[in-house]
């Protein structure tokens, strides 16, 4: 525990970090005195555009080392199904994050270097993502970072100067957003359709009779009928209007485009 009357500035500091509200994990001390969890802060920097401290709003020119002033426990509880393991823990600890430059995934333990030193923080993170693997080019081992348009496919640099040669390659990130503003127009346009189809049942349920008075046995039958087949299309299309809505929360650009090339195929 801090001695409260070491520095005025540290009788401020609160009990829980100020980012994420909680109990400290791993705790780092920055150059104005306050502390946040080593994550909170490492991903608070590297989604900003400057190192600053979100309390008191001291920017720092280079980004400062950052220690933490406690080891986490070595115990680790056993992996549960669907979890993904740390690449470089002994002890097989869970993933938090991946990192699409290292094409590894890492336990909270073992990813404190990507928030401690400038170098790494710049790598791209992003949640524990399964097969890693496929970001890597088979035929040249290196990262899929380029897509050609001619033959729909993604590609690494290598691949860009031989095999596809005078063909349309662009970044991934390029083509990414590209294929993520039609999905937000198609999405648009299916939430209008299920909107639509919603406004229709309602009519038919009201002829029905299932919403006011009596109708005539054959018409209440066939709007019946017509209600049911509504359901079924609305459930159809809001299940695909749930898949779109995944697809576009995909956060890594190439896991997104692979996705969305199989989807499309």
């Amino acid at each position: 525990m801090l001695d409260p009357a070491a520095s005025p500035d540290r009788a401020s500091t609160p009990a829980d970090c100020r980012i994420c509200l909680d109990e400290f994990s791993s705790p780092a001390s920055l150059p104005c005195g306050h502390r946040f969890c080593l994550e909170c802060i490492g991903e608070y920097w590297r989604l900003g555009e400057s190192c600053q401290c979100p309390l008191c709003m001291a920017v720092f020119p280079t980004r400062p080392p950052l220690r933490t002033e406690r080891a986490e426990s070595e115990a680790a509880p056993p992996l549960k199904a669907g979890e993904v393991p740390c690449d470089v823990c002994p002890a097989r600890r869970a993933a938090v994050r991946s990192c699409l430059d290292c094409l590894a995934s890492y336990c909270s333990a073992h990813l404190r270097p990507h928030y401690q030193t400038e170098d790494l923080g710049r790598h791209l993170l992003v949640g524990v993502a399964k097969n890693l693997e496929d970001s890597k080019c088979g035929l040249h081992g290196r990262k899929l970072d380029r897509f050609c348009r001619s033959d729909r496919t993604c590609v690494c640099a290598t691949c860009a100067r031989t095999e596809h040669r005078g063909h349309h390659v662009v970044s991934v990130s390029k083509e990414a957003a590209k294929n993520k503003t039609k999905l937000k127009r198609r999405r648009l346009k299916l939430q209008q359709e299920i909107q639509e189809k919603l406004s229709v049942a309602e009519d038919a349920e009201r002829t029905a009779g299932l919403r006011g008075a009596e109708p005539p046995a054959e018409l209440r039958a066939q709007s019946r009928k017509l209600v049911k087949q509504l359901e079924e299309e609305i459930s159809e299309l809001q299940e695909r209007n749930a898949e779109l809505e995944q697809l576009l929360q995909t956060e890594d650009n190439l896991h997104f485009l692979q996705r969305f090339l199989h989807s499309c195929s």
